[in-house]
This record gives structure tokens, C-alpha cells and sequence, in this order.
């Protein structure tokens, strides 16, 4: 009876099945949709470039405070192409909800109901994890890393040290805080993943934990500019992040094993009625 119950309905079989050009020409549907989404984010985003900017530069304008600093471009088209990277990293962000609708929804039709289920709680809290990250960098790390960089203005051997950064450089330090600081808020639906797929489980994750502490601090060293600072607040959030997922992980196999003797009675239910029919 428990093989009965396993059993995928064969209407649910045969409703999953393609040929495989249809799937060739729904992929091509789909890509084309998430190029056009891409395409008209990046027209939006051009034209709001310089809006988007000026939102990034908050942190390095504090940092400087009122009325001081400056930003400087060495190249004369470094202006332009600053414009072009801002635009295209924002189109991406505005658009990923669009382009990973129509992944999910060009993979959604192969799995099955269970699948999906199970599934759906990762893709939503994707974004929602990434956001996270990109927040805690924006608003509370790259301020604290500003400020400390920004001390060794002065004065040294009788010359005066000023920080005149370049609009390239600095665009391309805060795309290095946002995706390093987004991409590692992902480690829990990684590991879940992991687990969910049997490659994974808590107590191996526990007994890991030692070599998972130093593993944070090697990414946040490769991931985060040379300096103490962005390195320890990178790598103390990736450690929280891990007891989290172990936590997690030990919430969801509570729970399944609290769901688990419901289904044995109802199993062992038949071969009881039989006995007294003998």
C-alpha cells in the first residue's frame, strides 16, 4: 500500500511529456522574453542613470561629509561608460523577477506536484535573501568601510593626502559589495537544497562547522576589498547564516519525523483486518 501511495498519477506523467522541439521553441519563447525584459529595463535604467548614481554615492558622501570630496573620471569616456554599467547592473535587478518567472515557468511543467512544493520556498526566498545582503552592505557596511578608509587623508612627510576616487573605481567597489554580500545571503537555500537532495545532512553539517569558520573568512577575503573591517562583517554574518541553516534543516527533519508515524497505522491498517478472516 505504501508503493500504491508513492505512485505518481500517469495523468500527471503524460501531462509533463513534450516533444523535444516544442520544448526547443518554448525555450526560445522564454529567452527572448527575458532579453526583451532585460532590453527595456536597460532603457529605463539609462535614462535614470544619473538618479541611480547619485543613490550609490550616498555612502562614499557621508563618509566624506557635507561639502567634501569629489569624484573624478581620468578618461574622457570613463563618464559615459559609468553610465552604461549602472544601467545595465539595475536592469538586471529590475528585470530578475521577470527573467526568473519564465525560467520557472519553463521548468514548472516537468516536476511533479511534490517537486514543485518543494521547490517554491527556494525561488521565493531567493530574491528576498539577496535583497538582504545588498541592504546590510549598502546601508551598514560600505559606511563603516568609507569612513575607515577615508582616515588616511592628512598629512604625511609634509605632503598632504587627499582621496580622489574615480567614478569606474568606485562604481565597481559597490557592485563588489552588493553581489559579495547578496550572493553569500544565498548560503541557506544552498544548503537546504543540499540537504532536501540527500547530499547533505545536519549532523554532517555540525560536525563541519570548525572548518566552515574558516572557510568564511577565506571567502570574505577573496570576495571584500583587503581591509579588516568589510572582511569581518562579511565573514560573521556567512558563520550566523550557517547555525541558521543547521537550525532550519533540524526544524524541517522535527517535523517530518512528528508526520512520518502518522502514515505507519494506516499502512499496517490492511494486514490487521486480514488476520481474523484466516
Amino acid at each position: 500500500m505504501s508503493q500504491a501511495a508513492d505512485e505518481v498519477p500517469e495523468d500527471e506523467i503524460d501531462a509533463s511529456r513534450a516533444p523535444l522541439l516544442d520544448h526547443l521553441i518554448e525555450l526560445r519563447q522564454r529567452l527572448v522574453r527575458c532579453v526583451l525584459a532585460l532590453l527595456v529595463a536597460f532603457g529605463v535604467c539609462f535614462y535614470f542613470s544619473e538618479h541611480i548614481f547619485a543613490f550609490l554615492v550616498v555612502p562614499l558622501k557621508e563618509a566624506f561629509g557635507d561639502g567634501n570630496g569629489r569624484l573624478v573620471y581620468t578618461k574622457l569616456y570613463e563618464a559615459f561608460f559609468v553610465q552604461v554599467k549602472v544601467a545595465i547592473f539595475a536592469a538586471f535587478c529590475v528585470s530578475f523577477p521577470i527573467i526568473a518567472n519564465q525560467l520557472w515557468a519553463f521548468v514548472a511543467p516537468g516536476l511533479y506536484r511534490k517537486e514543485k512544493r518543494a521547490l517554491l520556498p527556494f525561488i521565493l526566498a531567493t530574491p528576498v535573501l539577496f535583497t538582504a545582503g545588498a541592504a546590510l552592505a549598502y546601508y551598514i557596511v560600505m559606511p563603516t568601510a568609507f569612513h575607515f578608509f577615508l582616515q588616511f587623508q592628512g598629512e604625511s612627510g609634509g605632503l598632504e593626502v587627499e582621496a580622489l576616487p574615480s567614478t569606474d573605481a568606485y562604481l565597481s567597489l559597490v557592485m563588489q559589495f552588493i553581489l559579495a554580500f547578496g550572493i553569500s545571503f544565498l548560503l541557506p537555500v544552498l544548503l537546504m537544497l543540499l540537504n532536501r537532495a540527500g547530499i547533505v545532512s545536519r549532523a554532517q553539517l555540525v560536525s563541519l562547522r570548525r572548518y566552515m569558520i574558516v572557510a568564511a573568512f577565506i571567502v570574505a577575503a577573496v570576495l571584500t576589498p583587503p581591509d579588516v573591517v568589510s572582511q569581518l562583517m562579511l565573514a560573521i554574518p556567512l558563520v550566523l547564516l550557517y547555525e541558521l541553516s543547521i537550525l532550519a534543516i533540524w526544524f524541517t527533519d522535527r517535523k517530518a519525523a512528528k508526520a512520518t508515524p502518522e502514515t505507519e497505522p494506516e499502512a499496517a491498517l490492511p494486514d490487521a483486518q486480514s488476520e481474523p478472516a484466516e
